[in-house]
């Protein structure tokens, strides 16, 4: 299978094997007016297989703490002219704001809607986050 090169967008690459549908769901993808390539179970030396998500749009501001949060290992590269023109490595975001809801039915945020929701990282090695307001786990 063959898929062209874009010539001006972001390639998402690295992503583990299963997840680009919930990378382009939580990026909401789905509302551009682009061309948007998913390629799933790719075969990766590295990886051994892995999915990739290439988006064939000029301008497109993309938020790295959801990337980072579904996937720390996730590579975006900028496309320009059909070059890269810069590679960002990601990691596992220290805050969480508005990307999940707090679970907990008697959090302060459950009853002001206009409250934002924000986790902390606690254990980056078990990826927990916590809600800043009531100190349940995500």
């Amino acid at each position: 299978m063959k898929i062209d090169s874009i010539q001006n967008g972001i390639v998402l690459d690295h992503i583990t094997a299963g997840k680009a549908l919930q990378v382009y769901r939580d990026l909401k993808l789905d509302r551009l007016d682009c061309s948007v390539a998913i390629l799933q179970n790719v075969k990766s030396n590295k990886m051994g297989k892995k999915d990739i998500l290439k988006i064939d749009k000029d301008e497109y501001d993309i938020n790295l703490d959801v990337l980072g949060y579904i996937d720390p290992g996730i590579t975006v590269s900028i496309i320009k002219d059909g070059q890269t023109i810069e590679k960002k490595k990601l990691a596992l975001p220290e805050k969480l704001v508005n990307i999940k809801k707090c679970r907990n039915p008697r959090c302060i945020t459950s009853t002001e809607q206009e409250i934002p929701h924000i986790f902390k990282l606690t254990d980056k090695e078990n990826r927990v986050y916590r809600c800043v307001y009531c100190e349940a786990d995500k």
